[in-house]
């Protein structure tokens, strides 16, 4: 099949590199020359595990091509997937001027039947709007095309997007029931095709069913995580280990296990942005949504948490006082820094008095560029991004770990210890045992762990 990919970002990459790589011929369309150029000499302007080979793969056998050619973009695809970024608005609404250029561009162009894929995430009522944009082109045009809009959400975890989209655990495809609606169903049916040989995992819906399922997910969620992140920091007053309750209650099968950690509050592009965004579609509709609210203040909350687990320790002022923190990326096996703990803890320790030395195994240049835009530079000039772990080490007070990196997980205590001014870790994510730590000689403080935290 011929697919048109609008968007060369997160989601758009990789549904473009996976669509590829099953057979298809597929079009990626950005407006961002330097983006289109990078990809066109072999470069990947994200980092996520496994892309890169598809990508290459790919394009050298001429399945897959990348351009800011718009009039060519259209015309390719008979399928056009619009996967452009929907940052969120002032008011925590997903803005949703670059989907509507991309709908505006195709209606532009079109001369005959195309199926317009909603593949960003977008707040219920989108499709009808992508919709009203197609249909103001063609009629300023005089054209007399058919369309449909189709939704379809991505569910692709950072760090293992490849994975997650060859190997889905669910395909969600909202459609309406006109006859140009059953075409586009047919269609996408085709192109899904391959991941339902063993079984089924389309589930088919109305469009607007299709967006709702997008940010109901993506809210469970982070409603989960704040849960035990609420728990967590109850756990640390009463003397209870976290981690014990949480395989208690994820042995129950009606609850599980899945993101149930306590931890250092969530990040990335999607959940902040989607709680936020589904909030204002609440409010839109006169209706709050209680539970997400206080899901998003307590993430807001949990982000303070470690740097306030610091201060309680070496107290309010830290001048003169240095730290080390492992990982910056809001989790592994990407460099993305949206909304990243880390962000919020080293402002915490800059605004205390202190200085820094940070590492994280991918997201370094990313993290120079954020940091440039979060600090100043006198402050930032406290900030010394380190070669290795061990490297962060030298005359630091203690280790803090932000990230659950692999990397991080067994390292070398011993060099550790010695490296310190005191054998002390605050461990942001639980990737160390508290009575292992004591053993150890380690003053160890994790997550709703403190019923074995110092030795």
């Amino acid at each position: 099949m011929k697919i048109t990919i609008i968007g060369t970002g997160y989601v758009g990459l990789v549904t473009g590199a996976c669509l590829a790589e099953l057979g298809n011929d597929v079009f990626c369309l950005d407006v961002d020359q330097r983006k289109i150029d990078l990809l066109n000499n072999g470069g990947i302007p994200i980092h996520e595990p496994g892309l890169e080979e598809v990508v290459a793969r790919n394009r050298a056998a001429g399945r897959l091509r990348f351009s800011t050619d718009v009039a060519a973009s259209v015309e390719h695809g008979e399928v056009q997937f619009i996967a452009v970024g929907t940052p969120p608005d002032e008011d925590g609404s997903a803005d949703l001027q670059y989907v509507l250029a991309a709908a505006r561009n195709i209606g532009r162009y079109m001369t005959g039947f195309k199926v317009v894929v909603d593949k960003s995430t977008v707040p219920v009522g989108t499709g009808d709007r992508v919709r009203i944009a197609l249909q103001e082109q063609l009629q300023a045009r005089g054209v007399d095309a058919g369309f449909t809009v189709v939704s379809n959400p991505e569910f692709l975890k950072e760090g293992a997007a490849v994975e997650d989209f060859m190997r889905p655990d669910r395909i969600v495809i909202g459609h309406d029931s006109t006859p140009e609606g059953l075409q586009a169903a047919a269609l996408m049916k085709r192109l899904y095709a391959p991941f339902n040989r063993n079984h089924e995992r389309t589930f088919w819906m109305d469009v607007r069913s299709a967006e709702f399922t997008k940010y109901a997910a993506n809210a469970m969620l982070a409603t989960r995580i704040s849960f035990m992140n609420e728990l967590a920091n109850l756990a640390d007053n009463v003397g209870v280990d976290i981690e014990a309750v949480r395989r208690g209650i994820g042995s129950d099968p009606r609850i599980g296990h899945s993101f149930l950690y306590a931890g250092a509050g969530y990040g990335g592009s999607c959940f902040p942005k989607d709680v936020q965004a589904l909030e204002r579609t609440a409010r839109q509709y006169e209706q709050d949504l209680h539970i997400l609210r206080a899901v998003e203040t307590v993430n807001d909350k949990q982000k303070l948490v470690l740097g306030r687990k610091l201060l309680s320790r070496f107290g309010a002022y830290l001048g003169g006082k240095h730290f080390a923190i492992w990982g910056l990326a809001f989790k592994p096996n990407t460099d993305d820094m949206r909304e990243a703990p880390a962000r919020v803890l080293i402002r915490q320790l800059l605004d205390a008095g202190a200085t820094v030395a940070v590492y994280d195994p991918v997201a370094m240049d990313e993290a120079r560029r954020v940091l440039a835009l979060d600090l100043s530079a006198a402050e930032l000039a406290r900030v010394r991004f380190a070669a290795s772990p061990m490297d962060t080490l030298d005359g630091a007070e203690a280790l803090v770990i932000v990230t659950e990196w692999k990397a991080f997980r067994s390292p070398d205590f011993g060099q550790i210890k010695a490296a310190l001014k005191h054998a002390v870790v605050f461990d942001g994510r639980n990737l160390f045992e508290p009575d292992v730590m004591a053993e150890l000689g380690f003053e160890y403080h994790g997550i709703g762990r403190s019923v074995l935290t110092r030795n």
